[in-house]
């Protein structure tokens, strides 16, 4: 007996005149049903939904590709991996296998890269916060110490002092490079002199070796001009240290903030069409470095530390569709098993949506929710989709930045996340949490383990 076919109720659109409409163009994707190859129906089956996948082969492609354009562009390169974007174990590894350092800011961070077996010499220390443990750690581990305040400053002084070693330091540097609101909050400032003054500082400290400045711009750039001033006003500081203390800087480090290719909400064109390239990032950054000096010899290495455009293409998220509503307006609500607690970046982003299996042929505006019971769980404002029913699948496309680092247990539990490796497989890199996992830190006070209700006096 041939299988009854799902019934699909017939949808009214109102069509304008002279305007694209659905005789003109498909208003959503084709379906996707595999990642690297590997069926998503295979992955929700044995890890569950929601599910975070991550590509090592497209990782290990993002940072050959970056190595390549900017070591064309200006041979002396050193990527360093941000950890606060992405630090799960397995994505750290990767990354340091394709030869990139250690960017870290905080000792949680600088601990971790340890636990990882990165050699001290290869972490950069970031941050406002660094106690005076972490310091000692990093003095003692020859990291490279980026300097954010006077307070920092002189409590590195005075711990070189007691431990008799030296320390290996950067400043950092925030200046007016044409992108606002300013990152003045982090480092020492370019245009009043106080990034000058602090240079001086550390050249007066007999313990204190200067081998680098640094600059972060902000996040998400979406021109390269801002990065060739930074390098600019680098470089400059950087010819005024060698002429005046004799002094050459082992580098120049530019931070990151390179924007991905997801589409920030409010935003009219698609990130595609006006972020820049990774080739223009680095013709900006060379042009601004090669101002320093044209002897190869002098010429510093150039840090990179990379984020967010080397991951978020690599993550995707699995969603279950859970409940198919109408809103008081009468728009489709579609609610799925993934929420804002484990996709941070719906707040920022209006991520690709693709549907994991076939669809109808007809569509309508929906609105996207997840499951807490909260009013800001909303994944996506609007979004054009065919008919869905309970248990259809979602993917959400380039989700590696960020989320894995900033999503919390809320009313639901953290999901499995697994890496498709490069030979086809696939690998379990964080497991799913439990009950157990979450109560294990708590403490429960004797006087309340009696869980019989209270008598109403």
């Amino acid at each position: 007996m041939p299988q009854k076919k799902r019934y699909e109720r017939p949808v009214i659109v109102r069509q304008h005149s002279g305007l694209m409409n659905k005789l003109g163009t498909r208003s959503y994707t084709t379906p996707v049903g595999e990642i690297d190859s590997v069926p998503i129906r295979d992955l929700t089956e044995t890890y569950g939904s929601p599910l975070f996948v991550l590509s090592e082969r497209t990782i290990r492609r993002n940072q050959r590709r970056a190595y390549r354009i900017f070591k064309t562009r200006y041979p002396k390169v050193q990527f360093a991996w941000s950890y606060k974007t992405n630090y799960l174990s397995a994505v750290c590894a990767v990354f340091h296998q394709e030869g990139s350092w250690a960017e870290v800011v905080s000792e949680f961070e600088y601990d971790r890269a340890r636990h990882l077996g990165i050699d001290g010499r290869h972490i950069l220390f970031n941050g406002p916060d660094k106690s005076n443990r972490a310091l000692t750690r990093a003095i003692q581990d020859g990291a490279r110490i980026h300097i954010d305040h006077s307070d920092e400053l002189y409590a590195i002084i005075e711990l070189t002092e007691q431990l008799n070693q030296t320390a290996h330091v950067a400043i950092r540097v925030n200046m007016d490079a044409g992108i606002y609101p300013l990152w003045d909050r982090f480092g020492f400032n370019y245009e009043n002199g106080e990034a000058w003054q602090a240079i001086t500082r550390v050249m007066q400290a007999p313990r204190l070796k200067l081998v680098g400045l640094h600059t972060h711009i902000g996040t998400y750039i979406m021109s390269a001009e801002p990065y060739r001033i930074a390098a600019s006003k680098l470089s400059f500081l950087a010819k005024r240290l060698r002429d005046e203390h004799h002094h050459l800087v082992e580098y120049i480090d530019l931070g990151g903030g390179f924007a991905s290719h997801n589409t920030l909400i409010g935003q009219y064109l698609p990130a595609d069409g006006v972020v820049p390239t990774l080739e223009q990032y680095a013709d900006a950054i060379s042009s601004g470095l090669l101002e320093f000096s044209p002897v190869p010899s002098e010429s510093p290495t150039l840090y990179i530390e990379s984020g967010r455009a080397l991951i978020d293409d690599a993550g995707y998220l699995v969603a279950t569709v859970v409940a198919i509503k109408r809103l008081a307006d009468g728009r489709r609500a579609i609610i799925v098993d993934a929420g804002v607690n484990v996709l941070f970046t719906s707040f920022w982003y209006k991520h690709k949506i693709s549907l994991v299996q076939d669809h109808g042929q007809f569509s309508e505006d929906s609105a996207i929710f997840g499951p807490l019971c909260m009013n800001i769980d909303l994944v996506r404002e609007q979004i054009t989709l065919p008919p869905l029913k309970r248990g259809d699948r979602l993917l959400v496309h380039d989700v590696g930045a960020y989320n894995l680092t900033q999503w919390m247990q809320f009313i639901t539990l953290r999901p499995n996340v697994v890496m498709v490796m490069e030979n086809g497989t696939v690998e379990l890199i964080r497991e799913a949490e439990s009950l157990e996992y979450i109560m294990d830190r708590e403490r429960l006070p004797e006087s309340l383990r009696n869980n019989r209700s209270m008598p109403h006096q």
